[in-house]
């Protein structure tokens, strides 16, 4: 207790006989301590917790596109192993997840492929090819082909002019001295195929993200030409890192149910 004086520079008991009391700097420095223990002794139990069979979190992130089509089906098998496992979503592009995965704030990220250079691992998932789409009403469904002389002469609904995605439709067509004309540039994918239905537009896209459209006549999918613009999708996780069980089986399962895309 001496030694504890000397280190606080005051008195922290009184001797009162045989007793031995606290003093107004005792019991300040008693009722800090006792917070300090209760804090460990929860950072104890919580740490007790996360070595446990499921017991643990999962910060992800994913584009709009693939909350929406890839993580449900995913986050319904994983909850079956990791029932107690908190999990947080962060929804953004490609150079956004990858700001976010280098100031740690996510573990992994379902998005597209980087560009070189980039610090982050890659784990592929599956590979697409981007179509236009049109309502049944336009004259290129009607027709089965596309006018390629018509090509920059339709308004496009393109997703955030900004994206990975955009990027590439806009090098692609520019080997063919094509530039497109974007009316409207949005960031909701449910938003540009509603748009599209009512004829106010063209977009390009993905078929398996607007499925259910081209199953029931909604829209209509048609290819950009000879040569295919195709996509790479995959696991963003930060380069050298070692992965957890629960990070291990979230891939996997987002390989499983991704395999026939």
């Amino acid at each position: 207790m001496k030694a504890l004086e000397r280190e606080v520079g005051c008195r922290l008991l009184d001797k009162m006989g045989k007793k031995a009391v606290l003093t107004q700097a005792g019991e300040q420095l008693l009722a800090r301590a006792t917070r300090v223990l209760a804090e460990m002794s929860e950072a104890r139990a919580e740490l007790g917790r996360l070595g446990k069979w499921g017991q643990s979190r999962l910060r992800l992130g994913a584009s709009t596109t693939a909350c929406q089509h890839v993580l449900p089906g995913v986050l319904r098998e994983f909850k079956e192993s990791f029932p107690n496992c908190v999990i947080s979503i962060e929804p953004g592009d490609t150079p956004e997840m990858i700001d976010a995965l280098r100031a740690h704030k996510i573990d992994l990220a379902v998005n597209l492929e980087p560009k070189r250079g980039e610090p982050q691992d890659f784990r592929p998932l599956f590979t697409d090819e981007l179509h236009f789409i049109v309502s049944p009403q336009h004259p290129w469904a009607r027709a089965g082909r596309v006018e390629r002389s018509e090509i920059a002469r339709q308004n496009y609904i393109v997703y955030k002019r900004k994206s990975y995605t955009s990027a590439m439709i806009e090098e692609y067509f520019r080997e063919d001295d094509i530039v497109l004309f974007s009316q409207l540039d949005l960031g909701n994918m449910e938003a540009i195929k509603e748009l599209v239905k009512l004829g106010l537009g063209i977009s390009i896209l993905a078929p398996w993200t607007a499925a259910k459209e081209l199953k029931a006549g909604t829209l209509v999918a048609l290819p950009l030409g000879k040569r295919k613009l195709k996509r790479r999708w995959g696991i963003l996780h930060w380069q050298g890192r070692r992965m957890s069980m629960v990070e291990e089986t979230f891939i996997g399962l987002c390989k499983t149910v991704t395999e026939n895309w």
